[in-house]
């Protein structure tokens, strides 16, 4: 019997079309290896040095595109969307560096920072419910910084966005936008943060008809008495209070804030520096959210969203606001990828092969936290709509040190939390959920115990 690492890769990119069906086999075969063993090298997650030096080619072989293995992934994506047949999804989405300064002779590497700091940006679009759980990429795009350009390149206001790293705003959209032509009744709402305040994002978002909620960083001016954004809004009625649980971030614990709300429908003017450019003005609704009385020490939250999607009641507002902060979720997801999957300490020799290295553990990272939020916010479901029997059946008596199988299938939660314990959770803090770091280190322990008993039994069999 197959893992359910292997079954997902196939379901996952079954429709890949790399031009010969020994690549596309080969592809699940790696995706498999990575999703087995996130945290491994190459090496040891592909088990033999004939299958590493398999893998080892796979990513030098130039006929394998990036582009067609994340179209595959985008396509079960969508599967997944329309299996979910939920009222909304959220495009989250976020930037983030991927350094390789260890490795800096990588052919056609770019730089992050500084000249002296060889690397890569990466753009992720998350397909994330409001209720947290990441069902796939809707996109990512890759691209480098060459460091002869730093500090040479035009004024950025007089440059078009086409030739801006904003653009991948404006290219994700619309990415958005496509895969929202085959969910007619879901609403996906694009999701970023302060610096996705972008007016030729809001006039795409009014041509494409897609959706958008954004964190405002302008004062933009209004077409309203107050002139500006932050007056008008600000002016407003209080429309009541609302509570956010806020994520765990580097030393600050997670913690319930409470905010004051108040919103308003508004038209945005365009900016004056675009005066010549005749661009119309664009009707959204306004969202001021503050906290007035943070805790000692930390920086209240102060969020003023803007969004296309109608804001009419508080029930509204407080439902715009949380999926605001399901943001964070991307976040969460590069750290899985950088951390988890280790893609900074990846040695390869070209910047291509690093590409087709990152779309296979782009996908693998996604999967290390779908596992851990259905365990989360799904946690009753049957363990084996993610996992095969064998698995389960050997992580239980793994676990229990039993000889006996339980009555009932355990549930999502149970088998997340034998596998957590594997990677070195203990729950100190009653009710604490796992986190995605011992997730990706018990895959790895639960697939040599699932092997280790299929091998045993069969043995015992004979």
């Amino acid at each position: 019997m197959e893992s359910s690492a292997l079954t997902w890769a196939r379901d996952e990119l079954c429709s890949a079309s790399l031009g010969d069906q020994r690549r596309t086999k080969r592809a699940v075969t790696v995706l498999a290896q990575r999703a087995a063993d996130p945290n491994a090298s190459l090496a040891r997650a592909a088990g033999t040095e004939a299958a590493a030096e398999a893998t080892y080619r796979f990513f030098a072989n130039d006929d394998v595109d990036p582009g067609a293995v994340l179209a595959a992934h985008q396509r079960a994506t969508q599967q997944r969307l329309a299996a979910a047949n939920t009222p909304v999804i959220l495009a989250v989405q976020d930037t983030t560096e991927a350094d390789f300064s260890r490795h800096p002779a990588i052919a056609g590497i770019g730089v992050v920072q500084s000249p002296t700091r060889a690397g890569l940006l990466v753009h992720t679009t998350l397909a994330v419910t409001p209720q947290r759980v990441p069902l796939g990429l809707v996109d990512q795009q890759v691209w480098t910084r060459p460091a002869e350009t730093l500090g040479k390149r035009p004024p950025h206001d007089s440059r078009p966005i086409s030739d801006k790293e904003s653009q991948k705003w404006l290219t994700s959209l619309r990415r958005t936008a496509a895969m929202q032509t085959h969910l007619p009744n879901t609403r996906i709402v694009s999701v970023g943060d302060r610096e996705a305040d972008i007016y030729d994002l809001f006039q795409l978002a009014q041509t494409l008809g897609q959706d958008v909620l954004v964190r405002a960083s302008w004062d933009r001016r209004v077409a309203h008495p107050e002139g500006h954004l932050w007056a008008y809004l600000e002016a407003q009625a209080s429309a009541g209070e609302v509570t956010i649980t806020t994520p765990r971030h580097e030393q600050t614990p997670s913690r319930t804030a409470t905010l004051a709300v108040r919103c308003a429908s508004v038209t945005l003017r365009p900016p004056k520096k675009r005066r010549d450019e005749h661009l119309p003005t664009i009707s959204v609704w306004a969202i001021l959210a503050q906290e007035e009385s943070a805790p000692p020490g930390i920086t209240p939250i102060h969020w003023l969203l803007l969004t296309t999607v109608p804001t009419t009641t508080f029930e509204q507002t407080c439902e715009r606001i949380q999926w605001y902060a399901c943001r964070w979720v991307v976040e969460m997801y590069h750290k899985v990828l950088k951390s988890g999957c280790r893609i900074e300490r990846r040695q390869f020799d070209d910047l291509k092969n690093i590409r087709r290295y990152l779309v296979v553990d782009g996908i693998v990272a996604w999967r290390v936290l779908y596992l851990t939020m259905q365990g989360r916010e799904m946690p009753n479901l049957p363990c084996t709509v993610l996992f095969e029997t064998a698995e389960w059946q050997a992580l239980y008596m793994f676990t229990f040190k039993s000889k006996t199988l339980p009555a009932a299938i355990p549930t999502v939660a149970e088998v997340i939390l034998w596998i957590a314990q594997l990677g070195g959770y203990t729950d100190r803090r009653k009710n604490a959920h796992p986190g995605t770091t011992v997730i990706w280190r018990g895959l790895a322990r639960m697939s040599d115990i699932a092997a280790a008993w299929q091998v045993f039994n069969s043995l015992i069999q004979m």
